[in-house]
């Protein structure tokens, strides 16, 4: 929809096409972004692409923005977990549970106490981690590119077939954790992340839309479960495949990982690989008496599908500084290596774990969410 009116012929006339800007959006975040209200009143467009095929034109571009709002989640989740490492580094209060830390100082600094830290191992889990599944996925697009270039369209195909059903997991997940590292940044300031000049709250105001624009969660969970894995999914393959590389992967670690918690965390990312393919097949046997399973079901989907790809992404960033300290490696210093294994270890046991709740979560009944009358929610408003 032009600016200006065009004629029959191409010429770009100097009688405006009546596209106004009803009004600047005043939003919660993102000020930066001056987005608009744009009120077509009798304006003339024109068709691009397929009439009635708009929406699958759409996703043809679509998964980059959405690789673009899933690295929103993860800058959102560093900056907030770098300011709030400082402060809880300088902050003091009380006094450690075993034992005071810092007798000389009226009280200890608040990065000792196991409440905070576990704040900030999120945060940094969730950076370090998301920053390696964004890059992986960046990996796999070059390397579509490359074989687009080449004329090799059975590689490219099977790579934007990968990259297809990745990019769901990516940005639902990835936001969906970057608001929750934004928030507890806040938390981790106390009363002055409540506070503008600290700019904690901004972190979490700007990144809140990212779960929104581009596909809300819901509709990420929907694109990977039932448009991804069931309806374009020839015998769920793309399901299929990912979890059968993920076996390979774990299997391999689980028989010569460079340590013993290697190898233990890769057997139980080999379990949640066989969990993740089998109630997979288990929601799409309840869809088959009942759709509603998939919707049902297709957030904690993505969630669980996040957590099992972000626990992955931290096992082979273990697995290399665990040959790095081996082999002696000096590029970078060895505290370096041991944070990332002792970060590695707190994801397997804090936050794969969610995985548990999640698959109990996504076999809600269905009565149990449907049965309820659009009226019966509330007998005091919206009746």
């Amino acid at each position: 929809v032009p600016k200006h009116q065009v004629s029959d012929s191409g010429e770009i006339s100097s009688e405006f096409n009546n596209v106004n800007i009803g009004r600047i959006e005043d939003k919660m975040g993102c000020h930066g972004s001056s987005t608009c209200e744009i009120n077509f009143e009798q304006a003339e467009g024109y068709l691009i692409g397929t009439e009635h095929k708009g929406l699958q034109h759409m996703f043809t571009f679509i998964n980059t923005s959405r690789l673009g709002t899933a690295m929103q989640g993860v800058a959102a989740a560093e900056l907030s977990f770098q300011n709030a490492l400082a402060y809880t580094k300088e902050r003091r209060a009380f006094r450690a549970l075993n034992g005071t830390q810092e007798p000389d100082k009226v009280a200890d600094p608040i990065i000792v106490h196991p409440d905070i830290r576990k704040m900030l191992l999120i945060q940094k889990a969730v950076a370090e981690g998301g920053r390696a599944m964004i890059l992986e996925s960046a990996l796999l697009s070059d390397k579509m590119m490359a074989a687009e270039r080449s004329g090799d369209k059975t590689t490219q195909d099977a790579l934007d077939d990968t990259l297809g059903f990745r990019t769901p997991i990516l940005k639902g997940f990835l936001t969906e954790v970057g608001q929750e590292a934004a928030n507890f940044g806040i938390q981790l300031f106390g009363g002055h992340g409540f506070i503008k000049s600290n700019k904690q709250e901004q972190i979490l105001r700007d990144v809140r839309v990212a779960a929104i624009w581009e596909g809300t969660t819901g509709i990420q969970a929907l694109d990977l479960l039932g448009r991804k894995i069931f309806r374009r999914g020839a015998n769920l393959k793309p399901i299929k495949e990912h979890c059968s590389r993920l076996r390979e992967l774990s299997w391999g670690l689980m028989m010569n990982g460079s340590t013993p918690e290697v190898k233990a965390h890769a057997r139980s990312l080999f379990y949640y690989a066989l969990e993740w393919q089998a109630l997979t097949y288990k929601i799409g046997m309840r869809a088959k008496s009942d759709k509603n399973a998939v919707g049902i079901a297709s957030v904690d989907f993505l969630m669980y599908s996040g957590y099992v790809s972000l626990a992955e992404q931290w096992l082979k960033m273990e697995e290399a500084a665990a040959v790095a300290l081996k082999e002696g490696d000096t590029s970078v210093e060895k505290d370096f290596f041991d944070a990332k294994m002792k970060t590695s270890s707190f994801v397997f046991a804090h936050l794969l774990p969610r995985c548990e709740s999640l698959k109990t979560t996504m076999m809600t009944p269905a009565p149990a969410i449907m049965d309820i009358q659009s009226h019966q929610f509330s007998f005091d408003h919206s009746q």
